[in-house]
């Protein structure tokens, strides 16, 4: 058997290297590239390694480790699962600062591969600078941390070992049920040690993304489930995108007359104008989507967690008979649903061919159709500017308006925004709309909008985010620049947490340690940006984020632009009930009233698995 001479460093480098992927009749690497910052733990073996395989497997330099593994899973989920990146950071806090993005790529199912530097297997040293002691296991490094949110884990304690671990590494990211963070830790001194790697492993590997056909019998049985319904609804997820299954649910909704409604993670599964898209579901839903939910006979789940967002916390449809299609059988199972154990393009297909021409109650299909109509009109009046303090809402609404013009993405993350980009983004395809709301991670936002630009380069990326996400996260602003990847970041200033200030309130409790007092000293934040590379304006209406918009559309360095919003201000309409423990033993009228209506709400609730 023939074989070469490596460094486990090089080998792993020039493993990926050789990782491609299948995307329709397309072949494109696998990896778009490793974002790396260096230290002791991984300058002399990785480091070494990528800087001679540069013009193959291009290397990233970012800013902050947790902000570039939450930019290499933004491109993971803007290629929709068919490429990803890797992060390599040093020993200690470099490597713990991923702990946070791997959590966010286990709950959202994204690929991504953390190669952490780890201690001397050898132990000479020991301990070593950075290097976290166990008294009870000699075994134990920080990267431990990883494991439980590593879809796979492993540590490569002598170089042969990547013959195995790395196929492994491979079959997991690629696979789209086991589909998340893979953690290889590279202890420093392995990383330098050679081994006689066999030329085999590494000659040319294309990876198709399985997409498996429904059972037999669960699909007959869920179709004579769907054929015994008047009053369908199908709740689009992830798994829709994913599996590229946008046109399958089009041509199914459109044969069935069944209404369509979205969660997070699948808005943008069908155009916004669509007559049968009845919006986004659930605690951040239309009043369409969660008035057609509380009615349904039947709800129809592709591709989706079924989080408590998305169900009203199990309360929004319990009269409903629940059919989980889904790629996962532990998806599937969830809230003892009837469960099609399947890919959502092959289910939705096998479903229509089973359904033949059977139809929706035609009086069920017109009151979505009508529904969807005044969610519309709704939307408008709601994102509508006045003279008032901008809301969130008219904010986004403005944005929504400029990314028409082009062929845009709009990335959030957490606070009050994700639920008012739900309700009201007008997304026309699944790629515009980009919110990770699975682990709702503050400090996403600028650095999913640049996973997101090195993804769809040719697309125009906004990012909305608030004042408390861009304080927690926002050195990957100078990485935009330093890359020339244009970014029109929109700051929405209120002064501290709005949107939990709010919950606050609605769970019966005053204001408290959320919003800063009116005098406190404050951020300038467009010269915080200007000073980390951007060009940035503060403005204070909507009409001048009209033109502030129009003037970034022609400018190709990232753009910040910062308007004050008010606190208090969301959409009433629409939306469903969350469940939020409240004080059970209150002493004051509000907090009776609000048990009193949490108690009558938890009573709707689905029990079950």
């Amino acid at each position: 058997m023939a074989t070469v001479r490596l460094t486990m460093a090089e080998a792993l480098v020039r493993f990926l290297i050789q990782q491609s992927v299948e995307i329709g009749r397309k072949r494109e690497p696998l990896f778009g590239g490793v974002f790396a910052i260096f230290g002791h733990g991984n300058v002399a073996g990785l480091g070494h390694a990528l800087e001679a395989e540069k013009k193959r497997l291009p290397t990233l330099r970012a800013h902050n480790e947790q902000a570039m593994a939450l930019a290499a899973i933004a491109f993971a989920k803007a290629n929709a699962r068919r490429r990803m990146m890797a992060c390599t950071t040093s020993i200690g806090p470099g490597a713990t600062n991923m702990v946070t993005a791997a959590a966010v790529a286990h709950v959202n199912r994204l690929p991504v591969l953390f190669l952490p530097g780890d201690i001397f297997v050898s132990r000479r040293p020991d301990p070593v600078l950075q290097q976290v002691e166990d008294f009870s296991d000699l075994t134990v490094s920080a990267n431990d941390c990883f494991r439980p949110v590593s879809r796979l884990f492993d540590r490569i304690v002598r170089p042969e070992q990547l013959l195995v671990a790395l196929p492994q590494a491979l079959r997991v990211l690629t696979d789209p049920v086991e589909c998340g963070p893979v953690t290889l830790a590279l202890p420093q001194d392995v990383q330098t040690e050679s081994f006689d790697y066999p030329e085999e492993f590494f000659r040319p590997r294309s990876w198709r993304i399985r997409a498996p056909e429904p059972d037999t019998a669960e699909l007959a049985e869920a179709a004579a489930a769907i054929a015994a319904s008047k009053r369908p609804l199908i709740m689009a997820g992830g798994g829709v995108k994913y599996a590229l299954a946008e046109k399958a649910l089009a041509a199914f909704a459109e044969k069935h007359g069944v209404p369509v409604t979205e969660t997070q993670a699948g808005k943008g599964s069908l155009a916004f104008d669509h007559p049968l898209n009845a919006g986004a579901i659930g605690v951040t839903g239309t009043a369409a989507a969660n008035d057609l939910a509380r009615d349904a006979d039947l709800v129809i789940a592709a591709g989706a967690r079924l989080s408590d967002f998305a169900t009203g916390s199990r309360a929004l449809f319990p009269q409903a008979k629940l059919l989980q299609l889904n790629v996962g059988a532990f998806d599937a199972a969830k809230h003892g649903a009837l469960p099609l154990v399947a890919d959502a393009e092959r289910g939705l297909a096998a479903l229509d061919r089973a359904l033949k021409r059977w139809k929706a109650s035609p009086s069920w299909t017109a009151r979505a159709q009508k529904l969807a109509r005044l969610w519309l009109k709704t939307t408008a009046s709601i994102t509508a500017p006045d003279a008032a303090k901008p809301s969130n809402a008219q904010v986004l609404g403005a944005v929504d308006r400029a990314a028409k013009r082009r062929k845009s993405i709009v990335v959030c993350a957490a606070g009050g925004l994700p639920g008012e980009l739900h309700k009201l983004w007008r997304a026309t395809d699944s790629t515009e709309y980009h919110l990770e709301y699975g682990y709702s991670c503050m400090g996403y936002e600028i650095a999913g909008g640049l996973g997101a630009k090195l993804a769809r380069p040719e697309r125009e990326v906004f990012v909305l985010v608030g004042d408390g996400s861009y304080l927690m996260m926002n050195s990957e602003i100078a990485t935009s620049v330093q890359l020339g990847a244009k970014l029109t970041i929109v700051v929405l200033d209120n002064k501290g947490f709005g949107c939990i200030a709010r919950l606050q309130k609605a769970t019966g409790g005053a204001s408290f340690n959320n919003l800063f007092a009116p005098k406190t000293p404050w951020v300038d934040f467009a010269a915080h940006a200007r000073a980390l590379g951007a060009e940035a304006v503060k403005i204070r209406s909507i009409a001048e984020l009209e033109m502030a918009l129009d003037r970034a559309a022609a400018k190709k360095k990232t753009q910040v632009i910062v308007i004050d919003t008010d606190p208090w201000k969301s959409t009433g309409a629409g939306g469903a009930w969350w469940d939020v423990a409240v004080h059970d033993a209150p002493r004051d009228a509000t907090r009776k009233d609000v048990l009193k209506n949490y108690t009558k709400a938890r009573k709707r609730q689905r029990l079950g698995a």
